[in-house]
């Protein structure tokens, strides 16, 4: 039975809380959770994650990218990468630790994960250009985070830099069969939630829009959360947020030969929390729609 609860939020005991609940959401700082987790707490409780802590499967890629030193690495080979609608089959009942992947790397990869897997494209022309809402930096009271600051503006930054690159590498070098490097620019917009994924490759043979399509369709057409819009219809933020749906569309460029396929989620939903209660449902043995079925607020 679900319910609503006027419920105090508890500290950071992770012991404790093990002893009393069944499973714990970590929306923690990166290095957080690999520093206090044991084998005794996940004995003892199922660990949703929602940093980056157990999302890469490299330990130098960790520690490199996010300049800190793993705690906790016998972990990592067990976290499952709880992008749902590509490794629903290893999330199980027998689940002890989900890495929830980030906005910006869900976008990303489900809007180029057909593409990839299907060999459509050459991977080393993947450029994936992506844009933010002010949310997707958190609540943290930081000068350039201002609304003053952002509105009326708008700007590209970790240029060449930014964390979330080597997470969507590394699940798109799963579906190609090995590794991809790619371009990742983010970009801070004046808006308060929302991700909008704008991917750019080359074709590695002339296709026709049937064939493209046939492609998304075959990884989308069952899933509950993911939206392949009708043809020449470009996804749009409001069109999801504050629900746990992908918009995913893509057009052909005859002309250059290439592909752009565009993405929109909600990075506080689907991008975070949405998926987070969508990864637990699975785990837990429940309809994955549970507690995920508010419309998006444009409609």
């Amino acid at each position: 039975m679900f319910q609503l609860v006027d419920a105090k939020c508890m500290d950071d005991n992770m012991e404790e809380l093990a002893e009393s609940v069944d499973v714990i959401f970590t929306a923690t700082p990166q290095g957080f959770l690999a520093g206090v987790l044991t084998e005794d707490i996940l004995s003892k409780v199922k660990i949703v994650d929602l940093s980056a802590d157990f999302r890469i499967k490299d330990v130098a890629t960790y520690e490199k990218w996010y300049k800190i030193e793993h705690k906790s690495p016998q972990f990592i080979d067990e976290a499952v990468y709880g992008l749902c609608e590509i490794n629903r089959d290893k999330v199980t009942k027998e689940t002890r630790l989900v890495a929830n992947p980030g906005c910006y790397t869900t976008c990303s990869i489900l809007t180029a994960y057909p593409l990839v897997k299907e060999g459509l494209i050459d991977t080393d022309t993947l450029i994936v250009d992506a844009k933010s809402g002010t949310s997707g930096a958190g609540r943290g009271a930081k000068t350039p985070n201002l609304f003053c600051e952002v509105n009326e503006s708008m700007k590209a930054y970790g240029v060449a830099s930014h964390r979330h690159t080597p997470e969507i590498e590394e699940q798109l070098g799963y579906a190609n069969g090995s590794p991809i490097v790619i371009n990742f620019t983010p970009h801070l917009v004046p808006m308060n939630r929302g991700i909008l994924v704008t991917a750019y490759a080359n074709l590695k043979e002339k296709v026709d829009y049937d064939t493209v399509r046939t492609a998304y369709d075959k990884y989308y057409a069952n899933e509950r959360f993911i939206r392949v819009l009708d043809k020449d219809v470009c996804p749009e933020t409001r069109w999801v947020e504050g629900s746990n749906y992908v918009d995913v569309n893509f057009k052909i460029d005859e002309r250059t030969n290439r592909v752009i396929a565009m993405g929109a989620l909600d990075n506080l939903v689907k991008g975070a929390a949405g998926q987070a209660v969508q990864n637990m449902n699975i785990m837990f043995g429940l309809d994955q729609t549970a507690g995920l079925k508010l419309k998006p607020s444009a409609f």
